[in-house]
């Protein structure tokens, strides 16, 4: 099997994918309050078309694949797509990103499935503040989705928190507290410009420096964790006093492009080599026009052949996708 190489040596074995775009919050890094379009339900992939694409990446390395949306749990019957991944020769790794509003409710069923690695999407503790960024009172629901996962033993379970400044540092240490005391992981993720409604500016950026120094100052050193992933986007840091670990993704201040394994699959079947990408490619017209095999895999070593060095967001040359993030896949 020939590894999945693009033009600058980088090997891809991470699949991430969309089941929806739908939300049942309105985060406003990601989505507007209104006039939001979705896809239509007809033109999603169904669970056999996904599960036919995974089966091919999967032959052609793809090892790790994690479900997002919008709210990958507004996706009716999403446990029955989750067994059949599970079931897919060559997936060593499936793991889910939600906002854990309906985690409660389904977090039993998607275990039951062979789900074990959940990221939350948390930005902060705080019910005013969660309300200000979500524009959704549902605090109170997220942190009771955690703890379910907690009792029924899935892990790992990882918080997601962006920091915006002059918004989140309130939260940051708080949030450390928390996980450190429930023996899960936060990743403090720099804000990025994916808002599609020109609401970023770099001097919103909180930087993971300013993080971690802020930890440091407030709880105790950090040591980096030796020995991780070299191509996972977060640099992992343990508190001296070995109680927790945090994890910071510097997309901005630090890019981590030249160690990208990812590729992206939209909820209505584009393949995307980047998450900034500007261009696609449909496999949904392959999957729904009788193509082999052969052509689907053709279609993703097109895609990763055509992959860029990377977003540039730090240049006059960077250009913003023209989807937002809701639409692309978390």
């Amino acid at each position: 099997m020939t590894p999945l190489v693009d033009s600058f040596g980088r090997s891809h074995n991470n699949l991430r994918i969309s089941v929806t775009d739908r939300c049942n919050i309105r985060c406003f890094y990601c989505m507007p309050e209104t006039s939001v379009r979705f896809e239509p339900h007809a033109q999603l992939l169904t669970f056999e078309e996904i599960e036919r694409f995974v089966r091919v990446a999967a032959a052609l390395g793809i090892s790790k694949v994690r479900i997002t949306g919008g709210e990958p749990l507004v996706r009716k019957n999403l446990a029955t797509l989750i067994h059949k991944l599970t079931l897919i020769d060559g997936i060593k790794n499936l793991a889910l990103t939600t906002n854990g509003v309906l985690l409660t409710e389904q977090a039993t069923e998607l275990y039951q499935a062979g789900l074990r690695r959940i990221n939350v999407h948390l930005d902060t503790l705080d019910p005013a503040r969660f309300y200000r960024i979500t524009r959704r009172d549902e605090l109170d629901r997220v942190l009771q989705g955690i703890e379910a996962c907690r009792r029924l033993g899935y892990g790992p379970i990882k918080i997601n928190a962006v920091a915006v400044k002059n918004l989140t540092e309130p939260d940051i240490v708080p949030l450390a507290r928390y996980v450190r005391e429930r023996g899960i992981e936060v990743r403090y993720i720099e804000f990025m410009p994916l808002d599609a409604q020109g609401l970023w500016d770099r001097e919103r950026v909180l930087l993971a420096a300013d993080v971690r120094a802020l930890l440091a100052r407030e709880i105790g050193p950090l040591e980096e964790v030796p020995d991780r992933d070299s191509r996972a986007p977060a640099t992992v840091y343990r508190f001296a006093d070995g109680i927790g670990c945090v994890g910071f993704i510097a997309s901005v201040s630090q890019p981590f492009c030249m160690n990208c394994n990812r590729v992206r699959l939209t909820a209505e079947g584009k393949l995307r080599y980047c998450l900034f990408a500007i261009e696609e490619t449909d496999v949904r017209s392959l999957l729904r026009g009788g193509a082999p095999d052969a052509a689907i895999a053709e279609a993703i070593r097109s895609s990763i052949a055509r992959k860029w060095v990377g977003h540039e967001i730090n240049s006059q040359r960077f250009v913003p996708p023209p989807r937002p993030m809701y639409s692309i896949g978390g």
